[in-house]
């Protein structure tokens, strides 16, 4: 039985295409500058992640790519960006075209299996409508001992502030407890967890 509970197709389908309109929409106001404290939160986000050189990154729901370059400095051997919106991605392709920037839900995303060693879920955990399909693909795609962060650099709290400025649900991140409960089935266990009041940090590592 499923820890998440997942609307029927027409729903998710009816959410994605309402979060794609408002994206493809607002791209632009997405670009640097980051409000203060920002860009140091998001340091420690893809610093959690223990990114090695060589390894291969997948950023989902990476809107115009700001990890991309927190990233890059790692010297990953591959990069990937998935997102719903193919305004965010244009964007994105043209600042950083050496990454494979994929227009998808993240439940659909064909990368190969065991091919990626880092998975970023940053400030979009929220608006990810088939959970249950979204980390079931991720487990699948993640190698053993990979690593899987999920984070908000303005802390879980933020969501509130959106919910009555947005067509489409936002789930709540979740506390430690619950995040034991709902990725164990998907084969991740907590490697860290913070939670302070604007930054959010869930470290996930794949154990089977």
């Amino acid at each position: 039985m499923s820890p998440f509970e997942t609307p029927d197709e027409e729903e998710v389908d009816r959410i994605n295409r309402l979060q794609r309109e408002l994206f493809d929409e607002l791209y632009s106001l997405f670009d640097p500058p980051l409000p203060e404290g920002v860009p140091g939160r998001l340091e420690r986000i893809v610093a959690s992640a223990e990114i090695v050189k060589g390894d291969s990154v997948l950023d989902v729901g990476s809107g115009t790519g700001i990890l991309v370059p927190l990233i890059q400095a790692y010297e990953p051997a591959r990069v990937f960006a998935c997102d719903l919106s193919a305004a965010m991605l244009k964007q994105l392709r043209r600042h950083y075209p050496d990454v494979g920037a994929i227009v998808s839900d993240i439940r659909q995303l064909s990368l190969p299996d065991s091919m990626l060693d880092v998975v970023f879920i940053n400030a979009v955990y929220p608006n990810i409508v088939d959970k249950w399909g979204a980390f079931t693909n991720l487990g699948r795609m993640t190698r053993q001992a990979g690593r899987m962060v999920i984070s908000h650099p303005l802390g879980k709290a933020f969501i509130d502030s959106l919910r009555e400025k947005v067509p489409f649900p936002l789930d709540n991140f979740p506390e430690k407890s619950e995040a034991e409960i709902l990725f164990e089935p998907f084969g991740f266990s907590i490697k860290d967890f913070v939670d302070e009041p604007e930054l959010y940090i869930l470290v996930l590592t794949r154990q089977n």
